[in-house]
């Protein structure tokens, strides 16, 4: 089985490339990404595309929510990666009610240092810790 850092490393992969790709649609932009992805098993790749799917389906809201955080700028002017870990945090904070929102958070955290810089990972803890007390769930609180 993956791991969920990779799924969440394949997500931000899908969602920079989605990105780039401005006019493409996500079922197209799909099928792209999985003819260029190693990915050996089924069910990895099932779920994945589960997360991606409710992802995209709640996308526009969560470009919202990102607007209302971001003081003095807006989401089209943040660093491209950056807008894509944070899509994703916020959707598990506010759509993972299995994942414990401090896990969220901290992965976040740790692919934006791998993928962008040590700032970016004070940029989307800071972020996303404000998202999260807004929310209303509590850091280590999952419900099944």
């Amino acid at each position: 089985m993956i791991s969920r850092r990779k799924i969440r490393e394949r997500i931000v992969q899908f969602l920079y490339q989605w990105e780039m790709s401005k006019g493409i649609g996500f079922e197209e932009m799909l099928r792209h990404f999985w003819d260029f992805s190693q990915f050996d098993q089924k069910e990895d790749r099932q779920q994945v595309e589960q997360w991606l799917r409710a992802i995209a389906q709640h996308k526009e809201e969560i470009e919202k929510k990102i607007n209302s955080y971001v003081k003095n700028w807006s989401v089209d002017r943040l660093a491209l990666v950056d807008k894509c870990i944070l899509i994703m945090g916020i959707y598990e904070i506010f759509y993972r009610k299995d994942i414990p929102p401090a896990v969220s958070i901290n992965e976040s955290v740790e692919i934006a240092k791998k993928y962008s810089t040590e700032e970016s990972g004070k940029f989307v803890n800071g972020i996303l810790d404000s998202v999260l007390k807004d929310s209303g769930r509590k850091a280590w609180v999952s419900c099944p």
